[in-house]
């Protein structure tokens, strides 16, 4: 079978196709040819060194997200058949509960081998079953960013029908959340630096859109199209360096979602307090039968 593979720790120019014998699965494992393949920019990270939970070990094979059919199963396996159509989790552990240190060592594609091969071994606890009405592609997108935006809207205090919710750019966190929160009946506000995909936010179901190049204080767009009182939800992927503005386009006890590290910069808490604002952390659990985004993805 082919694979892709890291020689060394770290650099995306060392990524090497290679071959191996396909594996067999052992007792509660099962085996699973790969169709399709996601990219996030967490993939990046672990690519160039600059994931935070560490260096990725040598000839990690990369990418944590990945659908398939199952193709063989090993002894008392129960959860799944040959056929069955599957994604692998994000931390093969963690399937409920609170998260421990172990769960964080058994994400795929960081801290262990991920799916950017033509066959993976997964513990039957790691897999969950990929709808019908999705196509390989479509399910290999969403056990990062797809359960990431559900968890940031669902899984603390729950987006309400009518509720605001402010997404920043189009990257697949936000295209998804603002899909779900669409579905659930909530505003949706967008902002990107292009005309053009703030056209595809609203087709998507984006009520409003903000082009962050032509009013860099963007939160003051966001403020007057809420009245004022600002939005309830903000699904932030940008980090320290965009948080000042998502906290000044909350409303008074809303909640930001921090999830991005895409810029630098400290927090200060002070316009958090002020506001009572909450601030939840987001950490990725398994992959649910929500709608689905199409993002950059493959097939063998």
């Amino acid at each position: 079978m082919k694979f892709y593979r890291f020689p060394k720790p770290a650099g995306i120019d060392t990524l090497t196709l290679a071959e191996r014998d396909i594996p067999r699965p052992a007792r509660g494992q099962v085996l699973v040819r790969v169709r399709a393949a996601s990219l996030n920019y967490r993939d990046l990270m672990v690519a160039s060194g600059r994931y935070a939970r560490g260096a990725a070990p040598e000839n990690l094979v990369p990418l944590s997200d990945g659908a398939g059919e199952v193709v063989e199963t090993g002894p008392d396996v129960t959860r799944v058949k040959p056929g069955d159509r599957v994604a692998g989790i994000f931390m093969q552990s963690w399937i409920g509960g609170a998260i421990t240190a172990a769960d964080g060592a058994s994400a795929l594609g960081g801290a262990i081998d991920g799916v950017l091969a033509e066959y993976v071994l997964f513990d039957q606890n790691g897999l969950v079953h990929v709808p019908a009405h999705l196509s390989f592609e479509q399910g290999a997108t969403l056990p990062c960013a797809a359960v990431t935006a559900w968890n940031a809207l669902f899984g603390g205090h729950p987006l309400a029908s009518g509720q605001t919710v402010l997404v920043l750019g189009t990257g697949g966190v936000s295209i998804f959340a603002l899909q779900l929160a669409h579905a659930a009946g909530a505003r949706v506000i967008a902002t990107s630096s292009s005309d053009e995909k703030l056209a595809r936010a609203r087709d998507l179901g984006a009520s409003d859109g903000v082009n962050y190049k032509q009013h860099p204080e963007w939160q003051e767009q966001v403020l007057a199209l809420t009245g004022g009182e600002g939005v309830d939800h903000v699904v932030e992927v940008g980090g320290a360096g965009t948080l000042p503005r998502s906290v000044a386009a909350t409303r008074i006890g809303g909640q930001v979602h921090l999830i991005g590290v895409l810029t630098g910069g400290e927090i200060n808490p002070t316009p958090v307090m002020r506001s009572s604002l909450i601030l939840r952390s987001r950490r990725r659990r398994r992959p649910t039968d929500i709608c689905s985004h199409r993002r950059m993805s493959g097939r063998w």
